[in-house]
């Protein structure tokens, strides 16, 4: 057993996390590779695994001849502190190897306080933490680099970690980075010779070849390489989200299909929308192809069409509706992000309605229509009152709104607007018969992001706090809303990094010393901003390092505010021209979009001016259409086939089988509910007509006798399945056991009458056989305990229920056979058979465990292995 597998046991959260041997997971030949990725995402597995840029990336690396791709994930904090006692270095999934073996490690930095969790993973691999460091070492470690959205809009706050950054989209670069370095390595080149070579790549960005200005500027140290990094654009292809299939429930679990890459709209907020231009849709048959593929490959019950403003696909409706018609007898269901209230229609209330409706999302992101001009949301109030009431008439009565404060050019008037919006769309979504719409609230700090219009404003905390406030007092008013706001320390904590210079790495690692990590998530904000704030004090900055004078501003001036702040168009704006056109830590990006239109289209937001979306209207004139970034690819709309209904769940039971089953190797790993959750997609891809249940939420007709610890094995594990039709035992065997993993071997199928009680209601006993260790004894005391226990009528044990109440149970009337097999001096395999019904009348091995510690109360004995041998069901005498 590897050092990796005496780790990743049943004591640990979760631990098929780790296992790498997913559906759809590649292990290809180590030794016959010549260029070694391991692909990491900087957070926990449940994140990571469904993260579509990850999986796109790792399919589009292992179809690469003579390269091999695993994965390696932020390991949670029960096993970091095992990675960390044990000095065992943190490993790929797949390959169970040291991250250090590899000759590239690929960060996916999509977020600005990623970057404490890519330090954690490698200070637990093993590998030092800055560039500087790496090649001043006489050890030969992996190249390091990060690709992302939060890394294609500024690497200088990680420029000390990285070798390279990847800027851009990936699909077309990897594989080009790739060729180098396998050219590399047989030249023999060195490290920095290796470098030198992927800085000639369009979109690959060495920090070691630039230096910092005192300005903040950055600027090449070598004539050997570009001034500024092109930005690279790359066309989604669907083919290569259809990979992974989880055995744990992750975050997005389900089937996600990309329809369209970059957006127009012009939002002056919003990053990825500058960083993505120009928009490309992809043709509405590989849509359907990929998602209709994707569907019977994975197993899956959902899918999520993916965009930045998924409305935009004009072919939406037809897409949705094409897919829904074809599967419509597998109960599927389709899930989309927040999308454009003002194009939701009656079309996208089809494909989203359903025994399983989806939820609904908007993002007005303002209270006011004036605050939506100037934010460029192109979203009018007649717009956003028709979209909700469609949805409302649709049969929606909760429906998720999204909104920011501290927008530039922000009044009180504006915030208390989003109340006000808010109770206007509930009294206009009223009716007898009707319950009261409702509306989950999500309102977030606003942070200004390099490379929009906004990049140059000031925010403030205080205000923020302020404002929310605002808002609470509000909402006190009002029934039938929810309210969540984002928490403020981790806005503040977004704008310090995501805007910072070099010296913010220094300040990224001390915070990371003394404790910040997984700093977004809600247990740990309060950890990682008192560590954010020493760091910070620390390096002798301020949570505004960046100053007036080094070209941040604030729309407003500040003057004495009123309780509340009247709206006025007479904007005095701090900015000048030459604090505009001061330089900015990551002008050298050449993103498609000039600085100077930035600067242009802030004094059309001053102005409340709106810009059209240049897919549908007129040029904006950003300067991203050009041969380096290509051109808006807007395609014509097939028309929209008639939709043919919702999936009515077939409750018809013509049969009903009984498999006996195994769990096995590490199969044991995986929980109850992911066992569950396993089935169902198997039942899928071998296109069994299973049963559903009917009601809201309708399910498949199947069900495992009981659960099986955590850890253990089995070899006599029971499912019962019931049909719609009727399918030989033998076929059902055949095309089941072939969608599911080898250590989960079926044994046999037999038909069962559909009368016959279910296995899980005649439960009657378990057969097991545990694997007990003690300090040295003497073999003949193994018998001599046993007997022991058999000649007990009574051994009294504590019963606390999950509710808390504790009860006396007498353990030997649960106990019918006991022997042992194999004993030695400190250890012995006893089977048992034992009560094990579904109403909790149950001999559990750790029970077994207690008793021979009460015949024995000299000794302690410890449990290893739990195996149940079989399960045995008891029937009436009627059957």
């Amino acid at each position: 057993m590897s050092a990796v597998e005496k780790l990743v046991t049943s004591e640990i959260s979760r631990p098929a996390r780790y296992l790498g041997n997913e559906l759809g997971a590649v292990h290809k030949p180590w030794d016959t590779a010549k260029v070694r990725w391991v692909l990491t995402y900087p957070e926990l597995y449940e994140v990571g695994a469904s993260n579509l840029g990850h999986i796109i990336l790792y399919n589009i690396l292992n179809a690469q001849p003579r390269q091999l791709c695993d994965r390696a994930y932020l390991p949670a904090p029960d096993l970091a502190t095992k990675l960390r006692t044990t000095q065992t270095p943190l490993f790929a999934v797949e390959s169970k190897r040291s991250l250090q073996e590899f000759d590239v490690l690929g960060f996916s930095l999509s977020y600005e306080l990623g970057a404490t969790n890519i330090l954690e993973m490698l200070d637990l691999a093993g590998i030092p933490l800055t560039w500087q460091d790496r090649q001043a070492s006489l050890s030969t470690y992996p190249l390091i680099f990060a690709g992302g959205q939060t890394a294609t809009s500024n690497p200088e706050p990680y420029a000390d970690f990285l070798d390279f950054f990847a800027l851009g989209d990936g699909e077309e670069l990897l594989p080009e980075i790739g060729l180098v370095i396998e050219e590399g390595k047989t030249r023999g080149l060195s490290r920095q010779e290796l470098l030198l070579d992927l800085a000639q790549i369009p979109g690959v960005y060495v920090p070691q070849f630039y230096e910092m200005a005192a300005d903040g500027s950055v600027h090449p140290n070598s004539a050997d390489v570009p001034s500024r990094i092109l930005r690279r654009v790359a066309v989604p292809i669907p083919a290569y989200s259809i990979g992974l299939v989880p055995y744990v429930e992750t975050v997005h679990d389900r089937l996600t299909i990309e329809i369209r890459r970059g957006c127009t709209r012009g939002c002056r907020f919003c990053q990825p929308g500058m960083l993505t231009r120009p928009a490309r849709d992809v043709e509405p048959e590989q849509v359907v192809t990929a998602i209709e593929q994707g569907m019977r490959a994975t197993g899956y019950n959902e899918f999520s069409l993916l965009s930045l403003s998924c409305s935009d696909y004009l072919s939406l409706s037809a897409v949705g509706v094409e897919i829904k018609n074809r599967l419509q007898a597998e109960n599927i269901s389709l899930s989309l992000p927040s999308q454009r209230v003002d194009r939701f229609d009656q079309n996208i209330a089809n494909i989203l309605g359903g025994a399983r409706q989806s939820g609904l999302t908007f993002a007005p992101e303002a209270g006011t229509q004036r605050m939506r001009d100037i934010v460029n949301k192109g979203l009018t109030n007649e717009e956003l009152l028709r979209g909700v009431k469609t949805a409302w008439e649709q049969g929606w009565d909760k429906i998720k709104l999204y909104f920011m404060i501290g927008l530039p050019g922000e009044t009180d008037i504006d915030v208390l607007g989003i109340a006000e919006t808010v109770a206007w769309l509930q009294r206009e979504c009223r009716a007898k018969g009707r319950r009261p719409l409702v509306f989950n609230l999500t309102i977030s700090n606003f942070t200004p992001k390099p490379h929009t219009p906004f990049q140059w404003h000031s925010v403030s905390t205080s205000e923020f706090a302020r404002k929310q406030e605002l808002l609470r007092q509000e909402f006190r008013r009002m029934k039938g809303v929810k309210v969540n706001f984002t928490d403020i320390r981790i806005s503040a904590m977004e704008d310090f990094v995501g805007r910072g210079d070099r010296r913010i790495s220094h300040v990224i690692r001390r915070a990371w010393e003394l404790g910040a990590g997984m700093d977004a998530w809600y247990d740990s904000v309060e950890r990682a901003f008192n560590a954010w704030g020493k760091a910070i004090a620390e390096a002798g900055l301020s949570w505004k390092y960046r100053q007036v004078e080094n070209g941040e501003w604030n729309l407003i001036p500040e003057v004495e505010v009123p309780a509340v702040k009247e709206p006025t168009t007479n904007y005095q704006p701090l900015a000048t021209s030459h604090l505009l056109d001061a330089p900015l830590p990551w002008d050298y990006i050449d993103t498609g979009i000039s600085k100077q239109w930035l600067q242009e289209d802030l004094q059309k937001a001053l102005a409340a001016a709106t810009v059209p979306d240049c897919s549908f209207d007129g040029c904006s004139h950003c300067g991203v259409c050009s041969t380096d970034f290509g051109h808006n690819v807007v395609i014509e709309p097939p028309p929209i086939p008639e939709f043919q209904g919702d999936f009515v769940p077939k409750t018809t039971r013509v049969q009903r089988l009984r498999g006996h089953f195994g769990k096995l190797g590490d199969m044991a790993l995986v929980g109850h509910l992911d066992l569950v959750r396993l089935f169902d997609r198997a039942i899928r891809r071998a296109a069994l007509p299973i049963s559903f249940t009917g009601g809201f939420h309708p399910s498949p007709r199947m069900s495992i006798a009981q659960a099986l610890p955590l850890g253990a094995t089995s070899s006599g594990e029971i499912i019962d399945f019931e049909l719609t039709q009727a399918v030989p035992p033998e076929e059902f065997q055949y095309r089941l056991s072939q969608e599911l993993p080898n250590d989960i071997p079926i044994y046999s199928i037999v038909a069962v009458d559909l009368k016959a009680p279910a296995a899980t209601q005649v439960l009657n006993k378990a057969e097991y056989l545990i694997s007990v260790v003690t300090e040295e004894t003497a073999i003949a005391q193994w018998q001599e305990w046993l007997a022991a226990i058999a000649n007990l009528e009574k051994i009294w044990f504590e019963h606390i229920s999950k509710s808390g109440k504790r009860q006396q149970v007498n353990l030997r009337d649960r106990l019918f056979e006991l022997s042992v097999s194999e004993p030695q001096e400190s250890n012995a395999i006893i089977r048992y058979v034992g009560s094990c019904r579904n109403d909790g009348t149950q001999l559990r091995p750790e029970q077994l465990i207690f008793m021979l510690e009460q015949v024995a109360p000299q000794r302690e004995f410890q449990l290893l292995h739990i195996h149940r041998n079989q399960l045995v069901l008891e029937y009436d005498s009627s059957e």
